[in-house]
């Protein structure tokens, strides 16, 4: 049986309460209850996901900030001025939003506070439950586990192995590798990619089943068999999960 991931959440959740739930990984935002955004140091913002994928030109994001933010409305800005459709937003909005919300309700993030009434500057685009957040948060653990056991591989840099593994790689993945200097972490080449954090996670953990990165190998267990579907799920996450993502959204409607 699953256990929740934040009993506080779940909490201010049922109380449909409004502000910004605190970690040290990470903050949700809510409002009535709902969870409306969420940030991780961990993850690239909204921000960068839309102007490194060359969807939105910098000085766009800079101004829509600079004119609707101490309004709270960037968001709204963005769409009522042309330079976003509502739903490319809210798609990217929502990778966004469970991207961070990932790290920000890991195991061990620390204490947790609520400042009641805070909002983002963002705005509200398509608030989301905390269930289906908690859900989502849980399925992501349990995919990374399964890909490769060693939680240790998504903080630490990633090393190209000298001898070739001799297995294929995806377009996806050589994109990593091509940025697997030793030095820079999966969190580091998903920003220098312009790409969901936790995509870039199961990329490398994926080289590092596969024997193309080396990585730690921390675990209090040895790692299991890695499930058929596994080798089912899309080469590139981004269609995959934004699939999940609607269907979470579809279900808590």
């Amino acid at each position: 049986m699953s256990t929740t991931v934040s009993p506080m959440l779940v909490r201010l959740a049922a109380e449909r309460a409004t502000g910004a739930l605190l970690r040290d990984h990470g903050t949700l935002y809510l409002v009535d209850g709902q969870v409306v955004h969420a940030e991780s140091p961990a993850s690239p913002g909204i921000d960068v996901l839309l102007t490194s994928a060359g969807r939105l030109p910098a000085e766009d994001w800079q101004e829509a900030v600079d004119r609707a933010g101490t309004r709270g409305r960037v968001g709204r800005f963005l769409v009522d001025s042309g330079r976003l459709a509502d739903g490319e937003l809210e798609l990217c909005h929502l990778s966004a939003l469970f991207d961070a919300a990932f790290f920000a309700l890991a195991p061990g993030s620390g204490p947790t506070r609520f400042r009641y009434g805070a909002a983002h500057w963002l705005g509200r685009i398509r608030p989301v439950s905390a269930a289906v957040v908690e859900r989502e948060s849980q399925r992501r653990r349990r995919l990374l586990d399964e890909l490769w056991p060693y939680p240790d591989t998504d903080t630490a840099p990633v090393v190209r192995r000298t001898t070739p593994s001799g297995q294929p790689v995806t377009p996806r993945q050589r994109a990593v590798l091509d940025l697997a200097d030793g030095e820079r972490t999966p969190g580091d080449i998903a920003r220098a990619l312009g790409r969901p954090a936790f995509h870039t996670l199961i990329d490398v953990r994926r080289l590092a089943a596969a024997g193309t990165v080396a990585t730690p190998r921390v675990a209090p267990t040895a790692p299991s068999p890695v499930p058929a579907w596994v080798a089912q799920v899309a080469d590139d996450p981004d269609t995959a999960l934004l699939r999940r993502l609607r269907d979470a959204l579809e279900a808590s409607l």
